[in-house]
């Protein structure tokens, strides 16, 4: 079926324009530099699955316009990844049943800690989010509305993080590196998100030439680089690219078969 995946964010854990700084990308007029936390929405008629909610969550979804959410999926329990959960409370008000999340043990066990009031079955909080939590671990897949989402593991410097893939598409964000098995399970994919930080080396992200060699391995028609810090200006960094290959930014829809 044909479905479009929605960048609502393609920035790092601080954003761009980052607090305090005057630099060239973060003084953009360009829009496409303005780039607020990571997360994504995967859309088809009359549904959404969302990866991820950051702190800017609730921005991006009103920008959007996203009225209903039928999942959300976890990459990792840093704080520019879940830290918008409580905003899912009034896209969970008025529905027959509570919005699933999936998240691996690790990010579970952060999320029922962080959020206490939403999960503890003797929270006294009256509006908190009808949301319900189910683990998902190694290459597990999860059926969201008839489509399926599986989980790749990939490496965040020295913790395994979850990577998607859903269709003919795949989301990995925040990846300094992938094992062989990952990518096998990759196979087919015709559009590919990945991490590209910046051009110099990160600890635990991918920087712009590795994520280029991730993609060539990974093989897929069109890549999509997202999480970049204020070091790399948008159009300016195309020009340098392959013509298949370019910084995602805030706002844009990439159709696929899902």
């Amino acid at each position: 079926m044909q479905a479009e995946i929605v960048i609502l964010g393609s920035g790092t854990s601080m954003g761009v324009p980052t607090l305090g700084c005057d630099c060239r990308v973060c003084t953009s007029p360009d829009p496409r530099d303005a780039r607020l936390r990571p997360s994504i929405a995967i859309q088809w008629p009359d549904h959404c699955v969302l990866i991820d909610t950051g702190p800017d969550f609730r921005v991006q979804v009103l920008r959007e316009r996203i009225r209903h959410i039928d999942a959300v999926f976890y990459t990792h329990a840093h704080a520019d990844h879940i830290l918008g959960l409580d905003d899912l409370r009034p896209l969970s008000f008025g529905r027959p049943d509570k919005i699933p999340l999936y998240a691996d043990n690790k990010t579970g066990e952060v999320l029922e800690r962080v959020f206490d009031y939403t999960f503890s079955p003797d929270s006294p909080y009256p509006n908190k989010a009808r949301v319900e939590l189910h683990r998902i671990e190694g290459t597990e897949e999860a059926i969201i509305a008839g489509a399926s989402f599986q989980r790749i593991p990939v490496q965040h410097g020295r913790i395994e993080i979850a990577g998607f893939r859903f269709g003919s598409a795949a989301y990995l964000t925040d990846m300094s590196s992938i094992s062989d098995e990952s990518i096998a399970l990759l196979s087919g994919v015709e559009i590919v998100i990945l991490d590209a930080l910046r051009k110099e080396p990160h600890p635990s992200h991918a920087n712009l030439p590795e994520a280029l060699a991730w993609a060539e391995k990974i093989g897929a028609r069109q890549a999509w680089f997202t999480h970049m810090s204020h070091d790399l200006p948008h159009e300016e960094t195309n020009r340098e690219l392959p013509p298949n290959m370019r910084l995602a930014y805030d706002g844009l829809r990439i159709p696929f078969e899902l």
